[in-house]
């Protein structure tokens, strides 16, 4: 069944039921007609808004509007330009020249109803002229709307009496219109991180996105009276080809728009993970996992860079015609090839980047020898454009572009600046091949926010900061290590590889670190260097790793982490290439307990290579040493070494190995004054190594562990570590390090309440629930397959088992319950989130004590592979 235009209707054929019948026929024919590829997604957007005018116009005869001499009915906003998408809204003004009878105000009324239950988005207003004059001046947003004004039907002197007053000198003067819509556009890019390159983007307004589009429209229509992307051409401020290429953009956002919409219910003009396949799908990318998804979204990322260059660069050009009047500041002499106009540089030979293509870099030298220099003018940006597409072959073939690079890499200030301008007007991808793979390279899950190449700059700019002594609280090893680095280019070029192998196949690591090696050659590096640039890329994940999922505070850990490292000068750039690698992967990645745990493997392994690997830490020295230093502190509370002494005999020599003298002092402290038929809990109120310290002394049970996991979980507390003891008459001492939603220490005020409701757990007055929790929405978008691994030990004495699964509400609750059912003991754990993945580690030993056999790791890989899918999201 076709849809009918709405014209053909008949009076008594006006209903809602009727028309909204209509509109889902037309609905369909425009879906069916998008993805069957008929026509051309900007017929459709045209074609929808030309039904939407039938609409309306029919309507406003329904309604006997056109019998009131000076009603208008107008399109303002997208609708006004025409471009109407499944779910866009539809903006209109109901325009009097004076107030409106009782009478007319109901049937307006009535006729926004009708819209309504038609489901339309109808954004709507009623206004005299002079309301509109008024609300006008004072609003920016109204303002914009009205300059997008179209006539629809009603009185055309209205309209044009609107048109007369809107365009009038006094109406936002150009220059006041152009600065305000300026500042809007630099607050929308803020809100987005200023970067084309988030993981989940908005279509409308993340920077290069339709909005700066719109907002290049708007400027060129407020100042030149161009309506059009094809009018800014005529004026001369978009060449042909940059009108082509613009017009490409916006079509292929138009496209992706519209995939969208289709599949949505309500309005939204985000990307999201949970929408990304289908609109993939609907868009015709096609591949094996998440391949398609990847192709759309790197011709996405690259089309918002095109767009955002552009719109830079025409905001340049329109500044310099509203705001100076078209004069041209004085030029500043910097080279036989570059000048300075004001705060852009521009090359004094207008082909000079197609006859000598190495120039490309000399212009980005003078940006870091010259920090007033904000950007590149639009004529040399013109000619950088146009030379970068016609060169046949990569800058670094030519060895003094290679040599200008190097020299950019030892720049102390290339990092500020020239390297994320060479990133966005797309010099490094002209230089580099490997990086021209990376440009748009998306990575699905929720642990990054940024593609490749974005984060890759981010590395950049973070070890940049590492040298700036007020980011020293934030990044103190940082900060103290960084300066005292001698060869700073070296973990630069290890920065700008360490990810250059991602979305070719294979471990991206190992990639990397031979095309770094190659590189550092090729760019005259000696060998130690190169070795040293290839052996951080290769493990620039090593520190975070061994940090974050492994015992650090077993000596054996410390060693063989040391081996690999091998020297300070290879652990001191390893540190600020892990640090400056979290810091940019995700914004809210770094906090108090990561900063933490990468101090205490860097100092303990700064003092294992300083004593040398040969000669290991004494671990009854460490002991006795741990105990000396509790039982002072106790002795100055008024205990008595008697006391302390027949406590202390209750626990194993693994207690005082694996606690500082305070927390030993802490947890004595408070069990020397309590029933020990009671169970204790304590929450530390000073920050402990980043967190909250929850210590749990209770009679020892299997269930333990899951209860206490649950109970924490059900409180929105994350485990980030636990120490799993027993003392020898079989008493729990279990330390669990928490952090809050937001990754910090668990507030002071919520320490009693968190207590209770643990201690009211162990008492057995309240039942801990194992799956507390709804699965987030945005878990179910991703699949982890849940990969379980026993990993070799030194001794054979314990076993340690390496878990990844989705990260669900309720798992460690759920492993906990496992590990109880096939009576293992737990000694430890280390709790890592990765996004959507958990990357855990387990401390185990059998129910008769040492490593598990072989068919016990068997039934627990079963158990907990069943376990763990009935958490996971049907």
């Amino acid at each position: 069944m076709s849809y009918q235009s709405p014209t053909s209707l008949a009076d008594d054929q006006i209903s809602s039921l009727e028309l909204k019948q209509q509109l889902e026929l037309f609905s369909q024919h425009q879906r069916e007609a998008f993805l069957s590829h008929q026509q051309p997604v900007e017929n459709l957007v045209y074609e929808r808004s030309a039904y939407m005018d039938s609409i309306l116009n029919r309507l406003w005869d329904y309604f006997g509007f056109n019998q009131e001499s000076s009603l208008s009915l107008i399109a303002v906003g997208g609708y006004g330009r025409s471009e109407l998408h499944p779910l866009s809204d539809i903006d209109i003004l109901i325009l009097s020249q004076t107030k409106t009878s009782g009478e007319v105000s109901q049937k307006i009324s009535e006729f926004i109803t009708l819209l309504w239950d038609l489901h339309l988005e109808v954004g709507h207003s009623v206004r005299t002229l002079k309301e509109c004059a008024e609300v006008g001046k004072d609003d920016l947003t109204v303002a914009t709307n009205l300059q997008e004004s179209r006539y629809l039907c009603g009185c055309q002197q209205t309209f044009d009496q609107l048109i007369e007053n809107i365009t009038a000198a006094n109406f936002w003067p150009s220059e006041t219109f152009y600065k305000a819509k300026l500042e809007e556009q630099r607050e929308r890019h803020a809100r987005f991180h200023d970067t084309t390159y988030n993981l989940e983007p908005d279509i409308k307004s993340s920077p290069g996105g339709l909005r700066d589009i719109h907002t290049l429209s708007w400027v060129a229509r407020r100042h030149f009276g161009a309506t059009s992307l094809r009018e800014m051409s005529y004026a001369g401020f978009l060449t042909d080809a940059e009108y082509r290429e613009l017009l490409e953009c916006q079509n292929f956002l138009w496209r992706v728009r519209f995939a969208l919409h289709i599949e949505l219910k309500r309005y939204d003009n985000r990307l999201t993970f949970g929408h990304q396949a289908k609109v993939a799908e609907n868009l015709g990318f096609k591949g094996e996992g998440n391949r398609g998804i990847e192709m759309m979204m790197k011709e996405f990322y690259r089309t918002l860079r095109r767009v955002a260059e552009l719109n830079k660069m025409l905001l340049k050009l329109f500044d310099q015609a509203i705001m100076n009047k078209g004069k041209v500041p004085n030029a500043v002499v910097l080279s036989d090839d570059f000048q300075r106009r004001g705060s852009l540089i521009e090359a004094r030979k207008p082909a000079l980047f197609q006859a000598r293509p190495e120039t490309i870099l000399d212009m980005f030298l003078h940006i870091a020898n010259d920090s007033t220099i904000e950007g590149v003018s639009p004529p040399t940006l013109r000619q950088l454009r146009t030379a970068r597409r016609r060169l046949n072959r990569f800058l670094h073939t030519i060895p003094a572009a290679r040599e200008k690079f190097m020299d950019l890499i030892n720049h102390p200030n290339s990092l500020h600046k020239s390297f994320s301008l060479m990133h966005k007007l797309g010099v490094l991808s002209a230089y580099l091949p490997q990086w021209s793979q990376i440009v748009g390279q998306m990575q699905f899950d929720l642990f990054h926010v940024y593609t490749v190449d974005e984060h890759s700059m981010r590395v950049l700019k973070h070890i940049h900061s590492f040298s700036n002594i007020e980011n020293h609280d934030r990044h103190p090893i940082c900060c103290e290590v960084y300066p005292r680095i001698q060869k700073k280019n070296l973990i630069i070029i290890a920065a700008i590889f360490h990810d250059i192998g991602k979305g070719r196949g294979g471990d991206h690591s190992e990639i990397g670190a031979v095309e770094a090696y190659d590189f550092c050659i090729e760019h005259g590096l000696s060998k130690p260097e190169a070795k040293l640039v290839s052996w951080l890329v290769q493990n620039h994940l090593l520190m975070s790793v061994t940090a974050q999922r492994r015992d650090i505070y077993d000596p054996d850990v410390i060693t063989e982490f040391a081996k690999k490292v091998r020297d300070e000068e290879y652990l001191e750039n390893l540190v600020c290439l892990t640090v400056a690698d979290i810091c940019a992967t995700n914004p809210e990645l770094w906090n108090s307990w990561k900063r933490t745990l990468l101090a205490e493997l860097f100092y303990s392994t700064q003092r294992a290579l300083r004593r040398g690997l040969e000669n290991p830490v004494d671990l009854r020295d460490r002991i006795r040493h741990n105990q000396h230093m509790a039982s002072a502190m106790l002795r100055k509370e008024n205990f008595t070494p008697m006391e302390i002494e027949v406590l202390w005999q209750r626990f194993k020599a693994d207690y005082f190995l694996r606690h500082t003298p305070k927390q030993i002092a802490w947890h004595s402290e408070h069990l020397l004054t309590q029933d020990p038929n009671n169970p204790l809990v304590l929450l530390s109120k000073n920050a402990t190594r980043g967190g909250t310290e929850v210590f749990i002394y209770t009679k020892d049970k299997a269930s333990l562990f899951a209860t206490m996991a649950a109970e924490l979980d059900r409180r929105n507390l994350s485990i980030h570590d636990a120490q799993i003891m027993t003392s020898k008459d079989g008493y729990a001492l279990d330390t669990f390090m928490v952090l809050d939603q937001n990754g910090d220490p668990v507030e002071e005020v919520r320490h009693e309440q968190i207590k209770k409701y643990l201690t009211n757990v162990l008492n057995g007055k309240i039942t801990a629930n194992t799956r507390s929790r709804r699965v987030p929405n945005k878990l179910k978008h991703f699949i982890v397959k849940t990969s379980i691994d026993f990993i070799p030990t030194r001794t054979g004495k314990r076993s340690l088992m390496e878990l990844v699964a989705l990260d669900t509400p309720g798992l460690l609750a759920k492993i906990g319950q496992v590990f109880a059912q096939l009576g293992v003991n737990l000694h430890g754990a280390k709790i890592t989130t990765i996004g959507e993945r958990a990357e855990d580690l387990f401390i185990l030993t059998s129910p008769a004590g040492g490593r598990l056999e072989p068919e016990v790791e068997e039934a627990l890989k079963l158990h907990l592979t069943a376990a763990i899918s009935e958490l996971l999201p049907s």
